[in-house]
């Protein structure tokens, strides 16, 4: 049998699993402060939801499958149109604006790499009902606020961002079809993948006339606001909700995170105006997490054109930020005690100790075995417990304890209505 998890599966054991939770809690903690409430979508989804025609990649990564009753499910790939499906069905018994957030595992089925695996965790943040600029500043404070949390300062990240309408513009001067606009960006979103002569030859392989792709070209390379505007020679109606952003940004105390980047396009076909990526700004290129906004998408199930607008947060390449910058707490200070009795005999005042221990909040484990005193010290040593208390016959009798502080390299007797304050307080 195969011991190792699926190929893009990943298992966690302690203390790994220990380091994740706290990254969760850490994305929590950013949700609560900005007064977001938490859902949970299923994890089994209709695949018809995932399923366009705009020939995004999310479709040919997707897990489907023919379920026992004949019809066509799949694992999440990720989970913005489950929002949608849970408002669309919801939407008469809901007060707008709302702020959802939600920790998600998600499954896609891709090339993996450093920092893609085929399953994820992933924090999703979205505001519905806004349709204001002060929404997408909300969320990106939010992306400042837990990158600061996590000890990650602006010289660590930028959060690159632009506005889908300037392309939408672009496209629409040059003649394009509306139709075609997704599947252009598809395959300009690629472009610092795959350059910029590939990019011209793939839009070439779908017929779009060359002169288009300069354009498009012309613009994303540019390194400002002013200098796209130069080479299209005229002011996109977007370029409005730019500089808005950029202008109200420094009250938010986020300016330095922000970078607007003509060149962002973002893959997924819905977005319809800000977009937005988090990049580790060490030189490696990763990006980190993203989103923008997606007005239309509740259209697309049957509801009335609503404002949108989130990002999605993967734990993959955060966790590796983390460890290569030794960010994950350390738990070498946590107090934890093991409790062993030297005996059969002394097991109930061990216990009491115990469960002493515990009702003060201690991570305590109770030592069952009544194996020597040797092995019970080396195991604490091993497993990093701060403490090791003995419940011996002596001890006992006189109604103490046995306490050893192993970082201290202390140990004495103490009364054992003493325990659980020389515990915490560190003496013992």
């Amino acid at each position: 049998m195969e011991l190792q998890p699926v190929k893009g599966m990943r298992d966690f054991a302690p203390p790994d699993l220990g380091r994740r939770l706290w990254l969760f809690a850490r994305f929590r903690e950013t949700a609560r402060r900005f007064n977001f409430h938490e859902y949970e979508p299923a994890l089994l989804e209709h695949e018809e939801l995932y399923v366009r025609k705009e020939g995004d990649e999310i479709t040919e990564q997707l897990y489907g499958f023919q379920d026992k009753g004949g019809r066509r499910v799949a694992l999440r790939p990720e989970l913005t149109p489950s929002l949608v499906r849970m408002i669309a069905s919801r939407r008469g018994e809901l007060a707008f604006p709302l702020r959802w957030f939600t920790i998600g595992q998600c499954f896609r089925y891709e090339k993996m790499q450093r920092g893609r695996k085929r399953e994820h965790v992933q924090w999703n943040m979205d505001i519905v009902g806004e349709p204001g600029i002060g929404a997408e500043l909300e969320l990106l404070a939010t992306l400042a606020d837990f990158f600061r949390s996590v000890g990650l300062a602006e010289k660590d990240v930028s959060i690159r961002f632009n506005n889908r309408g300037i392309l939408s513009e672009v496209l629409t001067r040059a003649g394009l079809p509306e139709e075609r606009f997704a599947e252009v960006s598809v395959v300009i979103d690629k472009r610092e993948k795959i350059g910029d002569a590939a990019v011209a030859d793939t839009l070439a392989q779908k017929g779009i006339a060359s002169e288009v792709t300069d354009r498009i070209l012309a613009f994303m390379n540019a390194a400002s606001l002013e200098e796209c505007e130069g080479a299209l020679g005229y002011t996109p109606a977007a370029a409005g909700e730019v500089r808005e952003l950029q202008a109200r940004a420094a009250a938010y105390g986020i300016e330095g995170f922000l970078k607007y980047s003509p060149a962002l396009v973002r893959g997924l076909s819905y977005y319809t105006g800000t977009v937005f990526e988090a990049f580790d700004a060490s030189g490696q290129g990763r990006a980190i997490c993203g989103g923008g906004r997606y007005d239309r998408l509740m259209e697309t199930f049957g509801g009335p054109p609503t404002p949108m607008v989130g990002f999605g947060f993967g734990d993959v390449v955060i966790s590796l930020m983390l460890e290569e910058r030794g960010l994950f707490p350390s738990h070498d200070n946590e107090v934890a005690a093991l409790v062993a009795a030297f005996s059969a005999e002394e097991s109930s005042a061990a216990t009491l100790a115990a469960r002493a221990l515990r009702e003060a909040g201690v991570r305590t484990e109770l030592d069952v075995s009544f194996q020597k005193l040797k092995k019970v010290f080396a195991r604490a040593s091993r497993q990093g417990f701060s403490h090791v208390v003995i419940a011996g016959p002596e001890e006992v009798r006189e109604g103490m304890l046995a306490v050893k502080d192993l970082r201290a390299g202390v140990e004495e007797k103490v009364p054992a209505g003493e325990l659980v304050r020389v515990v915490i307080s560190g003496r013992g």
